[in-house]
């Protein structure tokens, strides 16, 4: 049973930094796709950053240039210029066999494992 943990969420201020990490339990798949994905209170949870195990990466065209994802025993998302509207809870999420196409990656739909979450505010 795969099981995803985050951390690393807080306050800062605009224009600050934040480091996520997401630690992983229970995967013996070679081939996964991992990512990160947000929801704002009254919006959909959507698509922020995926890597599959090939390493190809996807961001969502409002983080791109400012986040950047990477894999090693953990994932993590590093957020530097981070913005008000960046504020929501962010949720790790996998899902286990062939890659994803690349239609679908940042769709919260394909992804079967997901973490608790943990909060990310930015203050103006």
């Amino acid at each position: 049973q795969v099981q995803l943990r985050e951390s690393g969420g807080g306050s800062v201020q605009s224009g600050g930094s934040l480091r996520l990490s997401c630690a992983v339990s229970g995967n013996h798949y070679s081939r996964f796709t991992m990512g990160w994905f947000r929801q704002a209170p009254g919006k959909e949870r959507e698509g922020v950053a995926v890597i599959d195990n090939y390493g190809t990466t996807k961001y969502a065209d409002s983080v791109k240039g400012r986040f950047t994802i990477s894999q090693a025993n953990t994932l993590l998302l590093q957020m530097n210029n981070l913005k008000f509207e960046d504020t929501a809870m962010y949720y790790c999420a996998a899902t286990l066999g062939e890659a994803l196409a690349w239609p679908l990656l940042l769709r919260p739909s394909e992804y079967s494992h997901w973490g608790q979450g943990t909060q990310v505010t930015v203050s103006s």
